[in-house]
This record gives C-alpha cells, sequence and structure tokens, in this order.
C-alpha cells in the first residue's frame, strides 16, 4: 500500500473563497508597524525632546496640543494603530495558548469588546477635549482659560 503526500505547494481547491483572517492580520502588524514606528518617535520627539523636555508637559501643554487638528489626528491615529496593533497580536497569542474552542471564542469576543470600548473613549477624549468648558466654575479652570 503505498501513501502519497501532496507537495505543501500545491494549489488546493476551495468550495467558496473566504476572508483570510491570518493573512490580513499578518499584513496589517506589518504596514501598522512601519507607520507606528514613524508616529511614535515624533510623538517622543515633540513630547520629550523639543522645548523644555519633559518639564513642559502640563495640561496647559496637552491643552495646546489638541487646539490643532494635526495634533488630534497624529494621536488618534497613534492611538488606533497602536490599539488595533496590540489586540491583534493579543489575538494570535491566544490563538496560541488558548486550546479549547469555547473559551479561545470567550477570550477573543473579550478582546474585541475591550478594544471597541478604548478605541471609543479614547477618540472622544482626543476629539472633545475642552480645557475651558462653558458651564465650570472659576475656581475650577486652569489660569490661561478666560474665565479663570
Amino acid at each position: 500500500m503505498a501513501i502519497t503526500i501532496e507537495s505543501p505547494r500545491a494549489k488546493v481547491q476551495h468550495p467558496r473563497r473566504r476572508f483570510n483572517i491570518e493573512k490580513w492580520g499578518w499584513i496589517y502588524m506589518r504596514a501598522s508597524g512601519v507607520v507606528l514606528v514613524v508616529l511614535i518617535f515624533g510623538h517622543l520627539f515633540v513630547n520629550l525632546y523639543a522645548g523644555e523636555g519633559v518639564r513642559q508637559i502640563d495640561f496647559a501643554f496637552i491643552a495646546g496640543k489638541y487646539a490643532s487638528p494635526f495634533w488630534q489626528v497624529w494621536d488618534v491615529l497613534l492611538l488606533w494603530l497602536a490599539l488595533i496593533h496590540g489586540s491583534n497580536g493579543m489575538r494570535t497569542v491566544t490563538n496560541d495558548y488558548v486550546v479549547a474552542a469555547g473559551a479561545n471564542r470567550i477570550v477573543k469576543v473579550g478582546l474585541v469588546a475591550a478594544t471597541v470600548v478604548l478605541l471609543v473613549l479614547g477618540t472622544l477624549v482626543i476629539f472633545t477635549f475642552d480645557p475651558c468648558p462653558a458651564n465650570a466654575t472659576a475656581g475650577t479652570l486652569p489660569s490661561f482659560c478666560p474665565a479663570a
């Protein structure tokens, strides 16, 4: 009785084409990693090196940064790319170490839920940040606000 083993590079005919999450996850990790390097080093340069260095980081510094749409977009890109990059990495770790199908699914659903909540909250903070809210009392406003 002879056993033949198919070549690992042989084309397999699938009855229907499926979205390959592993392939696109792998591509995303490489592409987002390259973009994240630029975003992270730009973030670190502006916050820690330019100006007075780390001493300049306070509430007024963040308020000044978030007054510019450029920095809002920069930080939201950093947030989204880094959080999805990390979540995709955790999905890969889950696939490797959580072998029970039910537990694997539960962990992945929890991972997606946590990612979505953090993305929504982080994006809201970045785009709705107002250092001088209209209804605040003068004692609670920073010194640079007109009503303070």
